[in-house]
């Protein structure tokens, strides 16, 4: 069983900077690939960003390529996604997820949600 809790979101101004944290409780984090997703009023849950067990592969959506960074760390059970540059259709609640297969867009494969954390970008 894995609990996850997202922090860090906020109201920013376009071409600022915000960095969600998502905390995992449970022993077997380190075996879970680890996903960011957001999802925008009136639009499908999208994956973002996504990361191996181990942190050595990542995965970046074509839209947030050069602006986004994730990066995880097992000896504290957590996973960040750095945000940069950030534009107002970044705008959404991004939800971290852990699932057994690394960067696969389909939600159904995950088996873990967080809360969600919303992201505002300002004009």
């Amino acid at each position: 069983q894995v609990q996850l809790v997202e922090s860090g979101g906020g109201l920013v101004q376009a071409g600022g900077s915000l960095t969600l944290s998502c905390v995992a409780s449970g022993r077997t984090f380190s075996q879970y690939a680890m996903g960011w997703f957001r999802q925008a009023p009136g639009k499908e849950r999208e994956l973002v960003s996504a990361i191996t067990w181990s942190g050595a592969d990542t995965w970046r959506a074509d839209s947030v390529k050069g602006r986004f960074t994730i990066s995880r760390d097992n000896t504290k059970n957590i996973v960040w996604l750095q945000m940069n540059s950030l534009r107002p259709e970044d705008t959404a609640v991004y939800y971290c997820a852990a699932g057994r297969d690394f960067g696969t867009t389909s939600t159904s494969r995950y088996d873990y949600w967080g809360q969600g954390t919303q992201v505002t970008v300002s004009s």
